[in-house]
């Protein structure tokens, strides 16, 4: 699908891939706030996804688009400290703002997706 499309729908793939783990996980650390012991989990990709085409630069396409392919999130539990009694450490304020800010980036992409495919769409019907 690069031949037709380039890098520009993949990295979408990947970056709402992601977004919408990061969500879900947000949820699941929210419902949790009540359980005693349970520990936040959160989501990392952006960091190591970032690493992963710099070290990619003047590649051709064809190598940037296994890079993306390549890159995956990875779901880790915190290992803060609780303030709380029971062991859990949700911060229920942190989790709210991750998810708005969350839901903010994943409209934002699904908007840059629907942009480029409307380009396209444009250049074939010329």
């Amino acid at each position: 699908m690069n031949a037709i499309f380039g890098n520009n729908i993949s990295m979408a793939e990947k970056s709402l891939d992601y977004l919408w783990t990061k969500q879900k996980t947000t949820l699941t650390n929210i419902a949790n706030g009540d359980t005693p012991g349970y520990k936040a989990k959160n989501v990392t990709f952006e960091n190591e996804f970032r690493k992963r085409l710099m070290s990619g630069k003047g590649s051709t396409s064809s190598d940037i688009g296994n890079i993306i392919n390549r890159s995956r999130y990875f779901v880790h539990s915190t290992d803060q400290e609780s303030a709380r009694v029971d062991g859990n450490n949700v911060n229920m304020d942190v989790e709210n703002v991750e998810l708005a800010r969350t839901t903010l980036q994943y409209q934002y992409e699904l908007n840059a997706f629907n942009s480029e495919i409307s380009r396209l769409r444009t250049m074939i019907k010329g």
